[in-house]
């Protein structure tokens, strides 16, 4: 099988050491599959006469790294290719969204993509996880500054977040009474021009988040804490100490199987939940961090198997409806 990766463009620079990142372990082990693997970053998109197409690098093992010839750079079609892994990272600017309609030329009874770029580009991490609003905290999405004070007032203490960004960027925490209120609140929306979301805060979140995998329609039996780091409230060093073992009930599973179910049938299949005393706080869709390294570091296992196996399921499935 031909396939084309799409990553970040930082996650390329540092592509043959970075076993931190979720990619890296599906490449391998894709490769261990003699599976043919390129890589390429949205801005090495391209459209010709309406015909999707890519320059890309092909990966290949070396020991266990995965390296790249920088001088080997090709272009082929998308359609060349049998499966797409769209994961590039936020922000989700106009680039990452002019990047999504490359794919709106691709034949998908030629080329199976996941996550599908038209329902990533049509989700917000942070503001679509009101579909599921029943298993979040308290929240509002504003631009007002009359809303957010008044939100604080009403639950003490705040969480406020841009709406396309990631890994903790940008996000502040606000507590009633504090001096900077007006500046803070004035400097997350722009002035009142940019619409934030606004989550009351889980005292909780101070023992760290819990990422719930999503892997179609199932929860992987595996999870692991983010706890915050010493100079920080939240979850913002991908460091070993920071990253714990956590452990999922059957209460958690059954209730985020009915959040994986609909996303699977709105053709995101990889996700990543963050939890914090059961509520959902952001679902990351994008380019969803499965954690591998740490996974199974803590579990004496190779969860990348699991991945790879549901990606090669569902491309045989597809195959299987093709052939009907």
């Amino acid at each position: 099988m031909k396939v084309l990766f799409v990553i970040d463009r930082i996650e390329l620079k540092y592509f043959e050491f970075n076993d931190l990142v979720t990619n890296f372990w599906i490449i391998k082990g894709l490769l261990q599959k003699n599976c043919d693997v390129y890589i390429t970053t949205i801005d090495m998109l391209k459209l010709k006469s309406a015909i999707a197409y890519t320059s890309c690098y092909k990966s290949q093992l070396n020991g266990e790294n995965i390296i790249y010839d920088k001088d080997s750079l090709s272009e082929f079609k998308i359609e060349d290719f049998q499966l797409v892994m769209f994961r590039p990272d936020p922000p989700v600017d106009l680039d990452y969204i002019n990047a999504t309609y490359i794919f709106d030329f691709v034949n998908r009874a030629k080329t199976l993509i996941l996550n599908e770029p038209s329902s990533v580009r049509n989700f917000n991490e942070k503001l679509h996880a009101l579909l599921f609003k029943d298993l979040m905290p308290n929240n509002i999405i504003t631009a007002s500054k009359n809303d957010i004070i008044e939100f604080l007032d009403n639950n003490d203490e705040i969480i406020l977040k841009p709406l396309n960004q990631c890994f903790g960027g940008g996000v502040m925490y606000l507590k009633k009474g504090d001096k900077n209120t007006a500046v803070i609140i004035n400097s997350m929306t722009n002035n009142g021009k940019q619409l934030i979301m606004v989550q009351k805060y889980i005292p909780q979140a101070q023992f760290g988040d819990k990422r719930v995998m999503i892997l179609g329609d199932n929860i992987l039996p595996y999870s692991i804490q983010k706890l915050p780091s010493n100079d920080d409230f939240k979850f913002c060093k991908h460091s070993d100490e920071n990253i714990i073992k956590a452990t999922l009930t059957q209460e958690e599973i059954d209730k985020f199987k009915i959040v994986a179910k609909r996303l699977n049938s709105m053709g995101i299949y990889m996700a990543g939940l963050d939890v914090i005393d059961g509520q959902i706080i952001e679902i990351n869709v994008t380019s969803p961090c499965y954690f591998i390294r740490e996974v199974n570091h803590h579990f004496n296992c190779n969860i990348e198997n699991d991945i790879i196996d549901f990606i090669m399921s569902k491309y045989k499935e597809r195959e299987l409806l093709l052939t009907k």
